[in-house]
């Protein structure tokens, strides 16, 4: 035990002596003393995407273009709640920092523009383009009480301005509920694939198109998988499997459960050009992301390197107008890289964080080794405090000494962050379950709506006794990633801004901290250029 505590005590004096130092280049100084307002209200994100204010729901339009990648949203201009639908539009050269533009699609003659894509449509097949490098074509959902169809817009200046086509719709299939369609180039068969969402069905019906102008239906898949509520938001791209190299499909729907909430689910199988097929059983349920905030997550078109970029909204539709936030209300997560993987089960996702992140990274501390046992239940990191951190914890859960009992080992061990007087919110692991948690009961302001309490859970086995959580901290976000990304968990919390401590956890035993980064991060928004920009627009 002195050894126990003699290397305890190194650690906090390690880490205190760390958490004093100054920031490591001037850059991170300019940045935290710029004495500003702009995106400083309170549960206001830092380094997540939010509109300067209003509404904003699922991302749309994801497309890189001519050095920009492009974020288009779901979004009222009018006011704080859903309506109005128009696509809100920001650009971003990084995927990091983002420039926020004028609203590119706006809602007119009683015509909301859902959700929808965007394409380059680099050989000008829709001989709509002025250029011969292409144009942006932006694919949406017209919508009406009484109708959805699929519409087209264009732009000829690099996103900045659009024209609606004249000849719209063009796909009406007479259908109240058909909406959400993504569309991209198939190179095999020369030709534009759309997907869209038949809600009411849980199905996804596929068209191909030489023009984008003109569709003709394929074929359809559901209903399998989650079958409960409604399907929305449909995706399909290809993937090369990480182990193999073999080259696989994956299907995206989000769902909505007027009991449960808003979730994500995906197939894993085979597209021929015309119809895809689904490896798994029909009633396989992948889960995308285990948490409740998770939604409309759709990829990027056109990427540079085939890397496959996913965002999604950051709310769930059964507490999602009630949020605590003002003058705004909702986000859009972190840019995730997924690829596909081979896992004992069968063909995976996994999902991470984009490396660009690390771009605004700041202070730093790191530590390794430290023995976490019953009768010291708390590592307290008291200087480790923030709203805005990145950190990376792996544990080791097996036995310290080869003959432990069984009961000595750690039943539950994690971090907790936003740590104060009766609030936290608590990223764990159950080992007897080999499951990853994030309990957000005592996170602070729960009460706004009687679902939002609660636990999600996921499980996550390891055969070797390592856990590695990877976390994203940001004033009213938490995004964890298990395991390498085998398990990505997204919530909102809303905590008391006064109570921001961090503190490592054992319950049930002994476990090892293998190693703990954590990073202070910058936040994204740059006053100086955010007030040059008011002033130009003005």
């Amino acid at each position: 035990m002195k050894n126990f505590y003699a290397c305890l005590c190194t650690s906090l004096f390690f880490i205190l002596w760390s958490c004093t130092q100054p920031p490591e280049t001037a850059v991170e100084q300019e940045v935290t003393t710029v004495d500003s307002t702009y995106y400083q209200e309170l549960y206001r994100p830092a380094y997540h995407f939010t509109p300067q204010e209003n509404w904003m729901n699922d991302p749309n339009g994801l497309v890189y273009f001519d050095g920009e990648y492009h974020l288009f949203y779901q979004y009222n201009p009018q006011g704080i709640q859903w309506g109005n639908m128009s696509w809100g539009h920001a650009v971003s050269t990084d995927l990091v920092h983002w420039e926020h533009l004028p609203v590119a699609l706006e809602m007119e003659e009683g015509i909301m523009i859902f959700s929808g894509s965007a394409v380059v449509d680099q050989n000008n097949t829709s001989g709509l383009c002025d250029s011969p490098e292409g144009c942006l074509i932006a694919i949406y959902t017209a919508h009406t009480d009484a109708l959805q169809n699929q519409a087209i817009a264009y732009s000829n200046d690099r996103g900045r301005t659009w024209t609606k086509y004249e000849g719209n719709p063009v796909l009406d299939e007479n259908m109240k509920d058909f909406r959400d369609p993504k569309v991209f180039w198939y190179e095999e068969d020369q030709k534009w694939i759309m997907a869209v969402a038949l809600p009411q069905e849980h199905k996804i019906r596929f068209y191909e198109s030489q023009n984008l102008l003109e569709w003709n239906m394929m074929s359809e898949f559901g209903a399998q998988g989650f079958v409960d509520g409604i399907w929305e938001c449909p995706d399909l791209f290809a993937l090369e499997v990480a182990e193999t190299g073999e080259k696989k499909w994956v299907l995206i729907v989000s769902y909505n459960t007027d009991d449960n909430g808003s979730s994500m689910q995906y197939f894993v199988g085979d597209f021929d050009g015309s119809t895809f097929t689904n490896e798994n059983t029909d009633d396989l349920v992948l889960t995308l992301d285990h948490g409740r905030d998770f939604y409309a997550g759709v990829t990027w078109n056109h990427v540079p390197g085939e890397r496959r970029l996913l965002i999604g909204w950051m709310n769930n539709w059964q507490y999602g107008e009630k949020i605590p936030t003002t003058p705004w209300r909702s986000a859009q997560s972190l840019v995730r890289e997924l690829d596909l993987h081979e896992f004992p089960e069968g063909t995976r996702l996994t999902q991470k964080p984009v490396d660009e992140l690390q771009k605004i990274r700041g202070k730093h501390v790191h530590d390794e080794n430290v023995l976490l046992q019953e009768d010291d239940n708390y590592l307290s990191l008291e200087n480790i405090q923030g709203k805005q951190l990145e950190i990376i914890a792996e544990f080791a859960y097996e036995a310290i000494d080869t003959q432990a009992e069984a009961e000595q080992l750690a039943g539950e061990f994690g971090i907790k962050v936003f740590k104060g007087d009766q609030q936290e919110t608590v990223i764990g692991y159950d080992a007897a379950t080999q499951s990853l948690f994030m309990d957000r009961t005592q996170s602070g302001d729960t009460i706004f709506h009687d679902t939002f309490s609660g636990r999600t859970l996921a499980l996550m086995p390891t055969d070797d006794g390592t856990v590695k959580i990877h976390l994203f901290v940001d004033h009213s976000v938490v995004e964890a990633f298990g395991n390498d990304g085998y398990v990505a968990m997204t919530n909102r919390i809303f905590p008391d801004p006064a109570l921001d401590g961090v503190e490592i956890y054992s319950v049930g035993g002994t476990v090892v901290l293998k190693s703990m980064d954590i990073w202070e991060l910058q936040s994204i928004w740059n006053p100086v250029a955010a007030e040059i920009r008011e002033v130009e627009e003005q």
